[in-house]
């Protein structure tokens, strides 16, 4: 199967704009003969969502979402997404001109400059789904971002038999990186959620300056293994393509069964004694 990243900058706000150049990216992985075009969280709208003067955000059903995976590939696009009721930070799958799977980003960052539970809600559901355009078949899942960061979700996604997790993110240089640099955060968590949850790991970063934020890039490609099999430079635009065999996180579980062994009913039973105790609803 060949993946094509798609780290890209994008225009605060302006949907038709950041259309046009995932077309044109699209048209370009196509050329190459991708199977599947990732792009960054936020993709088509931006991350400082309250910068915005007036709503831009649209419906996973809109039309032209689902026309960039009339191109060839299949696309994976992030967006501000509004529904009656709330608005939700979105990557969503699309194939063939179809809605496949969306997902709403979990885990909201609500700190320092990062304010997103003031724009977005949480979503409520992790899900795996199942692959095309693959000739090996397999399943995949999505964490946006943040959604990374918390142990939990690469290993639910795992347990729901994602072999390939999407990474879609907008990380920024820190502003203060003696406390944390967040390149070597990435690198570390990467490298880690791949080799232990023996998983295909799919970082796709935007590039760019948006209200005094710099997104750094270095989107890339891991192993079950936990190696960088392609990476994206740093600070600058780029379509990296990459072929995955979904099929060797099998072979590799098979071969080292680190997580087969799930024991779901203890972990149901405590959490359900954490929540009992006082813990997070």
């Amino acid at each position: 199967m060949l993946i094509a990243l798609a780290q890209t900058d994008c225009v605060l706000g302006d949907v038709p704009e950041n259309l046009r150049v995932a077309r044109e990216q699209i048209e370009q992985a196509a050329a190459q003969g991708a199977d599947l075009v990732v792009f960054p969280e936020l993709s088509l709208h931006g991350y400082h969502l309250g910068a915005l003067k007036r709503d831009e955000s649209v419906e996973a059903a809109d039309p032209r979402l689902r026309e960039l995976s009339t191109l060839g590939p299949a696309v994976l696009v992030g967006f501000h997404e509004h529904t009656s009721l709330r608005a939700y930070n979105t990557s969503a799958y699309y194939v063939d001109g179809a809605l496949a799977h969306a997902h709403r980003k979990l885990y909201l960052p609500n700190y320092l400059a990062w304010e997103e539970r003031k724009h977005v809600s949480p979503g409520q559901s992790l899900r795996a789904y199942e692959l095309a355009k693959s000739e090996n078949g397999g399943r995949a899942a999505t964490l946006v971002c943040n959604d990374a960061w918390q142990p939990v979700l690469p290993w639910l996604a795992v347990q729901d038999g994602a072999e390939v997790l999407f990474v879609p993110t907008n990380s920024a240089a820190s502003l203060d990186p003696e406390a944390m640099d967040t390149g070597l955060y990435w690198d570390t968590l990467l490298s880690y959620t791949a080799r232990m949850l023996q998983c295909w790991v799919v970082f796709v970063n935007r590039v760019g300056n948006e209200h005094g934020a710099s997104f750094w890039g270095g989107s890339r490609v891991v192993d079950p293994r936990g190696a960088v099999v392609a990476q994206a430079p740093k600070w600058e635009p780029s379509l990296v393509t990459v072929e995955i065999d979904p099929s060797e996180a099998r072979r590799q579980r098979r071969a080292v069964p680190l997580v087969a062994e799930a024991r779901l009913g203890l972990i149901d039973r405590e959490v359900r004694r954490l929540i009992d105790e006082g813990g997070d609803h």
